[in-house]
């Protein structure tokens, strides 16, 4: 007869084809193929103690066995590949013990098999900046971390929750990238600050030839000293978003709001002449602590987007205002307003809603990287809200910590 009781072969069975699942997410990313080899290296290694240790079956548990036998091996295989993985996987216990690691993390984090299988990994990572990654309140994702074991190298970190009570470590390499995105702040910054004199020239030479001497060529001197003075822009765009990259954070000063505010203002009605309507809200009776020059561009970059895109007619209202999380500079308009497609990517380089209207109103498409690196590097958040039709809202919100009362006048 044959048993039915369920035997350790087909419990066995029922973890692979769990295994098989995690499987799937193999090609979905890094993360989920960290996971999917982590939960390949615990069914191996189950499967391995399962049959050295299982007795000599029969009938259906025979069929189990074999099949079971048959999983095994190529899961074992697959725990080969595992330990072949670029990326260092780490498998921690409840205790931050080390239980498990691949070739890679013996390169990029200078383990050591044998001798660190079971070592803790606060004190294993003892002098270096991985070793307060598992504290409570640590961020599950770091970057840019300093490779322990290979001091070139810099690392991106993920830290999850795996199985029970465990976690899973995986660390990328991103030297090479970080050393193309070098290489490509560098070539911009070379080739802007290289182009800035040659279109000075330019555009003297342009403005020294007077319309009235040649009436026939008046229309081509208007256009090629508005696209000289546009060019002059995007270089001066170019040059700022080069400093701003580069930089790791600002010189805080107090920022008068109240003034900056008046100023952005006074900018605004400048340069909308009289086509729309354009008014002030400061209830905030906040400074802020920053750069001033780099907040007056951002600030003054969103209430320049609002006037060109903003059709004549109009309204546009600048805020400043108390928020629970600290306050919020924020410029509304009625303007076109925004798909929700683009939004995500509304702070990208160059990406242009709508070419034809870019270059009508003159923007370099620039303007919202610039304020995406000034508020990074000011704590702060950008918000976009808006629909097509139904005009745009940009909030930029700061923390408590970059609030300051103001100054007794």
């Amino acid at each position: 007869m044959f048993s039915t009781k369920p035997s350790w072969q087909l419990r066995a069975l029922l973890l692979a084809g769990l295994g098989a699942g995690a499987l799937g997410g193999w090609l979905a990313g890094r993360v989920a193929a960290g996971i999917a080899l982590a939960a390949i290296v615990e069914i191996a290694a189950l499967l391995v103690h399962i049959h050295r240790s299982a007795r000599q079956p029969i009938g259906v548990e025979a069929f189990a066995a074999r099949k079971s036998r048959r999983l095994a091996a190529h899961l074992r295989d697959l725990r080969a590949t595992a330990r072949q993985w670029p990326d260092a996987v780490v498998i921690l216990d409840h205790d931050q013990r080390i239980r498990w690691f691949n070739r890679a993390a013996e390169t990029l984090l200078g383990l050591h098999r044998p001798a660190d299988r079971g070592a803790r990994w606060p004190e294993r990572m003892a002098g270096t900046e991985l070793a307060a990654c598992l504290e409570p309140g640590a961020a599950e994702r770091l970057h840019e971390i300093a490779a322990p074991g290979h001091a070139d190298s810099l690392l991106s970190i993920d830290l999850l929750p795996f199985g029970e009570r465990q976690q899973l470590l995986l660390a990328r390499d991103v030297s090479h990238i970080n050393r193309l995105e070098q290489i490509r702040r560098d070539f911009v910054a070379n080739v802007s600050h290289e182009l800035r004199t040659p279109l000075t020239v330019i555009h003297g030479y342009l403005e020294l030839l007077d319309p009235d001497d040649v009436p026939e060529l008046a229309p081509v001197l208007a256009e090629m000293r508005a696209q000289s003075r546009r060019m002059g822009q995007i270089v001066e765009d170019l040059l700022t978003l080069s400093r701003l990259e580069t930089q790791q954070d600002v010189t805080d000063e107090r920022v008068p709001m109240a003034a900056l505010l008046a100023i952005v203002h006074k900018e605004a009605l400048a340069l909308s002449q009289g086509r729309h309507r354009i008014t002030l809200e400061s209830t905030a009776a906040l400074d802020l602590l920053g750069s001033p020059r780099d907040l007056h561009s951002a600030l003054s970059n969103l209430v320049s987007n609002a006037v060109r895109y903003t059709p004549a007619g109009g309204s546009i209202t600048i805020r400043w205002q108390r928020t629970p999380e600290g306050a919020a500079y924020s410029v509304s308009d009625t303007g076109f307003g925004i798909s929700a497609t683009h939004l995500a990517r509304l702070t990208e380089r160059f990406y242009r809603v709508s070419s034809s209207r870019s270059r009508e109103t003159g923007g370099t498409g620039l303007g919202l990287s610039i304020v995406k690196h000034v508020l990074n590097l000011h704590q702060a958040r950008l918000q976009i809200d808006s629909a097509p039709g139904a005009g745009s809202t940009f909030s930029c919100h700061f923390g408590h910590a970059r609030l300051l009362p103001p100054e007794p006048a």
